[in-house]
């Protein structure tokens, strides 16, 4: 048998072992995405194609938009954390991989409409939001839809909040519209431009945007209702405060100056009458001070 002291030194051993093991492994599965980036000199952004004004591909291929100038702006704070230029490589996602390949680190930070829930949290971040919207419907001006949706075909995106909001809707109002499913919302507008659909649902800020793409730009409207209330959000990894924490004062720093209203008037200007009450409350209250 073991004497009280052997015993009392066995057990502290295996308490500062316990100790050093889940340090370990914490380091391990901390993210450090700002010595990645320093190490490789390359920011990964990962973009949407296809959702103008805020993440889109322009005529020459090359990724614009409200997002993507937001993530430029970070990148500039993340060079003046690490005291060095970073170079840019931007990395297409859609909509049903763009939170895996964030927590795979094949992009640092996802810079397009991803609306944050608690759901999403348990696999990424979010930053400070940078956009509020909801869910509205897309038609064609030729068609005397308005809000009667019962017997028609409506499509949405799948695997998207507006998609669950949708079921939603459509379940609480007692409708019997069939909800088409779609991979990408080119699908979708490509689909109400044949007549294969009656509306397309997805966000306002995104039905806006394929209003103003489109060549034939009068045959299309937005109805005014939303039927679902939603923040925007750029996603970074889980466990990287430092990181975050860069993208979060950038943003703060854009809301307390004009430049927020200087990026919003470049890519919304003409489109909406300016900033909804909504979204000018929601820079007030993110414009906290250093």
């Amino acid at each position: 048998m073991k004497n009280g002291k052997n015993y009392m030194k066995e057990i502290l051993s295996l308490i500062l072992f316990s100790i050093f093991l889940s340090n370990s492994l914490y380091a391990q599965n901390t993210n450090d995405t700002l010595q990645s980036i320093k190490k490789s000199g390359v920011i990964k952004i990962g973009y949407r194609a296809s959702l103008p004004p805020l993440s889109y591909e322009n005529n020459k291929g090359i990724p614009e938009g409200y997002s993507i100038d937001l993530c430029t702006y970070i990148v500039d704070g993340v060079e003046r954390e690490l005291g060095e230029k970073i170079s840019i490589e931007y990395i297409a996602v859609n909509a049903e991989n763009r939170f895996e390949a964030l927590y795979q680190k094949e992009i640092d930070i996802l810079c397009g409409a991803a609306t944050e829930t608690i759901s999403r949290r348990k696999i990424v971040d979010f930053t400070l939001p940078i956009f509020v919207t909801g869910g509205s419907f897309m038609v064609r001006k030729r068609t005397d839809i308005k809000n009667n949706f019962a017997g028609k075909k409506i499509g949405v995106v799948s695997n998207t909040t507006t998609a669950m909001a949708l079921k939603d809707l459509f379940e609480d109002t007692n409708i019997s519209a069939e909800v088409v499913p779609f991979k990408t919302t080119a699908e979708g507008f490509n689909s109400l431009l044949d007549g294969e659909i009656a509306a397309f649902s997805s966000d306002q800020v995104v039905l806006i945007g394929l209003v103003v793409a489109a060549k034939n730009l009068g045959d299309f409207r937005i109805l005014p209702d939303l039927f679902s209330f939603e923040t925007i959000a750029l996603a970074v990894r889980r466990d990287d405060a430092d990181f975050r924490l860069i993208a979060d004062s950038v943003l703060a720093n854009l809301y307390r100056c004009d430049e927020i209203q200087t990026i919003f008037d470049k890519w919304f200007g003409g489109i909406t009458e300016g900033q909804t009450p909504a979204l000018k409350s929601m820079f007030q209250l993110n414009s906290m001070p250093e």
